[in-house]
């Protein structure tokens, strides 16, 4: 059975992570990726570590199973070149800063007139319209203006980042939702259509509640730890010997989990009775949990609260994460056999489907310009000879 993109074809013009992510996305739907690098230097991430046996894990783990050829765009026979391969690609992606396609007279007011079809995905740190457009961006820059540093961390603490890169994230993720959204229209209308996704755009849609919040305190929220600003209890507590999580989602499983700690006495205590009670009493509530839950090791409130039907868990450390029986059962640990760095273990495809088989492994990072020739053999009729002189002209 054909995975949901089989058959569809990515020019990926992107480098380091946003871009790279969403066409990992693609490629895991069944999509065939063709990576355009920078000749003899290609993708920056190919030198961030870390590193095995001067491998970039960063890099594999976010290209495996991509192709990749080289070409030189500020050349003019490069621009050509990459013409030429848009009238046979489905999708083109990139994640340049608003202008530079342009400047290169590669921007999608050109391309779509070459190939009417094309999806153009771009995603950049703050969009291309706004005043702010052409601004560099980084991570770190899409979560402190997007406003969520500002909600992490504990009360008087220094603005926190998310200890991984969601500003990146996020808009990886609505960039290959707009393009599948594109892709499924134009098997109606027949035409092809731009998407344009900004980091700073991804950071504000996923504000949650901190939106509403403000609306209706008039006041910014700030951070307040582990916990739910709205819900009671929900949040970590300190075990004997470690921390777990104990979400309490609604007034049935407080009821159920009073009783299973022996203090029913606090199901009908009018400062606990209700959620909206429980979070307005909190400063007296947490402290008689804490006293309680000190007095067992994590694993064992886990196991007596997991029998009675309560959501609780452990708080993994990545090594625990990677053998986690849950996430193994879900093939989310995969493994590449890379030819530098031997065998290493990635993240699987979080998207189950019954069009795509599970595997546990995955084909390596391709070296760059790996499939240079092989791409201008298949797609543009090129002989042996012109991609030889193509090379020595440096445009691939």
């Amino acid at each position: 059975m054909a995975k949901p993109l089989d058959g569809i074809k990515v020019l990926d013009l992107t480098r380091v992570l946003a871009g790279p992510f969403c066409t990992m996305i693609l490629s895991d739907m069944g999509a065939e990726v063709v990576k355009v690098e920078i000749p003899e230097i290609g993708d920056d991430s190919r030198y961030f570590g870390p590193f095995k046996n001067k491998q970039s894990l960063y890099f594999l783990s976010l290209n495996r199973e991509k192709k990749s050829i080289t070409l030189n765009l500020k050349t003019e026979e490069g621009k050509s070149i990459l013409k030429d391969l848009v009238k046979k690609f489905d999708v083109l992606v990139e994640n340049y800063r608003p202008s530079t396609m342009e400047k290169l007279g590669l921007g999608y007011d050109v391309l779509k007139k070459i190939n009417p079809r094309l999806i153009y995905a771009a995603s950049s740190g703050f969009g291309h319209t706004g005043p702010d457009s052409k601004k560099p961006a980084y991570d770190i820059l899409a979560q402190a203006r997007g406003g969520i540093m500002s909600i992490t961390g504990w009360p008087g603490s220094p603005p926190t980042r998310v200890g991984m890169s969601t500003g990146d994230i996020t808009a990886s993720l609505f960039t290959a939702i707009g393009i599948s959204a594109a892709l499924y229209q134009r098997e109606i209308t027949g035409k092809g259509q731009k998407v344009d996704v900004a980091m700073l755009d991804s950071q504000v849609a996923i504000l949650e509640n901190a939106l509403s919040r403000y609306q209706v305190d008039s006041k910014p929220p700030i951070p307040i730890g582990n916990r739910h600003p709205t819900i009671t209890p929900f949040q970590a507590f300190k075990a004997k010997d470690t921390y777990f999580v104990l979400p309490i989602g609604n007034d049935n499983l407080w009821s159920k989990f009073c009783k299973i700690i022996n203090m029913e006495e606090m199901i009908e205590d009018s400062r606990f009775v209700t959620n909206g009670a429980r979070t307005e009493n909190l400063k007296e509530l947490i402290p008689t949990l804490d006293e309680i839950f000190i007095t067992k090791n994590a694993s064992e409130w886990i196991e007596l609260l997991e029998q009675n039907g309560i959501p609780c868990g452990p708080i993994n450390t990545i090594d625990k994460v990677m053998n986690d029986k849950q996430v193994l059962a879900r093939n989310m640990i995969v493994e590449v056999e890379d030819k530098k760095a031997g065998k290493i273990r990635i993240a699987g495809n979080p998207i189950k489907m019954t069009t795509i088989p599970e595997k546990q492994t995955r084909k390596p990072a391709p070296e760059i310009g790996e499939h240079t020739k092989d791409v201008l053999l298949e797609y543009l009729n090129f002989n042996e000879k012109k991609i030889s002189q193509l090379y020595e002209n440096g445009v691939i």
